[in-house]
């Protein structure tokens, strides 16, 4: 290969990638529970969609469990940064667990909005996907008066009374661009939908996908999003790369899942990754593409992102008491 192929050749890494506020707060509640009431604490589903993440926090004595059950009486569990239904709750004041509401404070405001909307006898539409964790909790908060909505082309089969008051809510991982056609879809089926008092797709989500579109629409051979099989956003990211003009676009949990084959006759790559991934594994790619003839990456920058959430109030008032006694 001539120096002057090699010339051609690029990486462009999107910014703003990785942590959002919401997986940022939820990580550091885990770390801050651990040091101070000890190991084990126990978090309930993975305390977000990424599996390094996860196994670090597992090395330093946290347990993930699917459900409380496996959470022995009386002991500490932290709630997942997806948010959780009114049932379980409840479940875990039956069982005396200590409980610390790890939820992201925007799936907060879409339970919020859910259950404003049922207390006015409103049928609510819910945008989301079935299974997900997040659209579990939300649902779990009014699921008499809760249909899910998966695709735009699950509008033609619902089967609503006329007269039926109706809004939309969604979840907050999705394609902006196909959540916004499922609802022009339900706005013509259904013309007096109620909106949400604002978008319900958090801010992290909609700018990690307009960086890709940018990066993807500028003329890009392979978009490679580094995130987790079970991350929403992460997955979202390759599908929104390949609408926008990615050549190809695949996901990787990091760089050892690379097939070298993909960069055959790539001239252009892109990189970015979902919203609950350490920018550690991010660094790992793109050091993997320079020991493959590619140069260091450009980093091209969307917007600034400063939003910080508070940590969850009971883990607030623990650690003013420890430095206190300290």
């Amino acid at each position: 290969m001539s120096s002057a192929t090699e010339t051609t050749k690029r990486v462009v890494v999107a910014a703003p990638r990785g942590y959002c506020a919401g997986v940022d707060r939820a990580v550091v509640t885990v770390e801050k529970a651990l040091d101070l009431y000890g190991p084990p604490v126990y978090v309930r589903k993975q305390i977000v969609h990424n599996k390094h993440v996860v196994e670090t926090l597992e090395a330093r004595g946290a347990i993930f469990v699917e459900e409380l059950e496996s959470v022995p009486e009386g002991a500490t569990v932290v709630f997942s940064a997806h948010g959780v239904s009114p049932a379980v709750h409840a479940e875990a004041a039956e069982r005396s667990l200590k409980t610390i509401d790890a939820t992201c404070p925007l799936v907060t405001k879409v339970h919020h909005e859910a259950k404003r909307f049922a207390s006015q006898g409103t049928q609510i539409l819910l945008i989301g996907h079935a299974g997900h964790e997040e659209v579990e909790g939300t649902m779990g908060e009014a699921p008499e008066q809760t249909t899910l909505v998966q695709t735009p082309d699950d509008v033609d089969s619902l089967e609503i009374p006329e007269g039926t008051n109706l809004a939309w809510l969604s979840q907050t991982t999705l394609s902006v661009d196909e959540t916004m056609e499922t609802v022009g879809r339900l706005r013509k089926k259904f013309p007096l939908l109620m909106d949400p008092p604002s978008d319900d797709i958090c801010y992290a989500t909609q700018n990690r996908q307009l960086a890709v579109k940018q990066i993807a629409g500028g003329g890009c051979d392979l978009m490679i999003v580094v995130g987790s099989q079970n991350s929403s956003n992460s997955v979202r990211l390759v599908e929104v790369a390949l609408e926008a003009g990615a050549k190809a676009s695949y996901r990787v949990d990091n760089a050892s899942e690379i097939d070298e084959a993909w960069l055959e006759g790539v001239e252009s790559v892109g990189v970015t990754s979902g919203a609950s991934v350490p920018d550690d594994l991010v660094q790992g790619v793109l050091d993997y593409l320079q020991s493959k003839g590619f140069p260091a990456a450009v980093e091209e920058r969307l917007t600034e992102e400063t939003l910080q959430f508070a940590l969850p109030p009971e883990l607030r008032k623990d650690l003013r008491r420890s430095a206190v006694n300290d």
